[in-house]
């Protein structure tokens, strides 16, 4: 089982997250804190795997803890998970070594999938003592964007909304509805249908229909994976 620390100041916060993350496979939390100050005091206390910590806290922020979590020299991994999204908090954190970023708000696909990475990382260091260039470029590798060339857009289609689609799919390792993506994007259903179809017409999604008991069978698309 790997341990985690969540550092995070809203209790109800606390709680959503730790359901979340003892869904996992794996994964346990061993401890909650509500500020930097008593992060610190847990990992030192608690020697966790991993510690979760938001960026705007009381006392101690979570930036500033992630500079003493590494200043004081404790093994500890980190992911954030934090409403922060600005670029120079973003490039600060991951300078520090945090093993993934989670924006507020976020689901709870996105949150497992951030655990299965660092759990399949955690395991393949475990099986071997050195490392090859290209078991690092495997171990280190993210999904590929797909190649879309926006002179190739239907009419009524654009580049940033498109973006934000493909940024939506890659984020969830199963297939997703029309209605999933239009409420996670913020677009109409309509739309939504529109940019899935393209991609699934372009070779990059995948078109999975889903057949209930009752009604007209979903369709679903999960982006390829390269």
């Amino acid at each position: 089982m790997y341990r985690v620390l969540l550092i995070e100041d809203d209790p109800m916060v606390q709680e959503v997250n730790r359901q979340m993350i003892e869904q996992v496979d794996g994964f346990t939390v061993v401890g909650l804190a509500g500020n930097g100050e008593e992060g610190l005091r847990l990992i030192r206390e608690l020697q966790p795997d991993i510690a979760m910590i938001d960026i705007y806290m009381p006392q101690l922020d979570g930036l500033e803890t992630v500079k003493q979590i590494r200043a004081q020299g404790y093994a500890v991994d980190l992911i954030a998970i934090t409403a922060a999204s600005d670029i120079e908090t973003v490039r600060r954190i991951l300078q520090n070594g945090a093993f993934d970023y989670i924006v507020k708000p976020f689901k709870f696909e996105r949150l497992k999938q951030a655990l299965e990475n660092y759990r399949a990382f955690r395991q393949s260091l475990a099986e071997k003592e050195s490392l090859t260039q290209a078991e690092l470029d495997a171990l280190r590798q993210t999904p590929k964007q797909p190649a879309v060339s926006t002179a190739e857009l239907p009419k009524g289609l654009n580049e940033v909304t498109l973006e934000k689609v493909i940024a939506y799919l890659r984020q969830h390792r199963f297939p997703v509805s029309a209605e999933e993506v239009a409420e996670g994007v913020g677009i109409a259903r309509v739309t939504a249908r529109r940019y899935l179809e393209y991609l699934e017409k372009s070779g990059n999604v995948m078109l999975d229909v889903q057949y209930g008991g009752v009604g007209r069978p979903v369709n679903r698309y999960q982006l390829k994976r390269t």
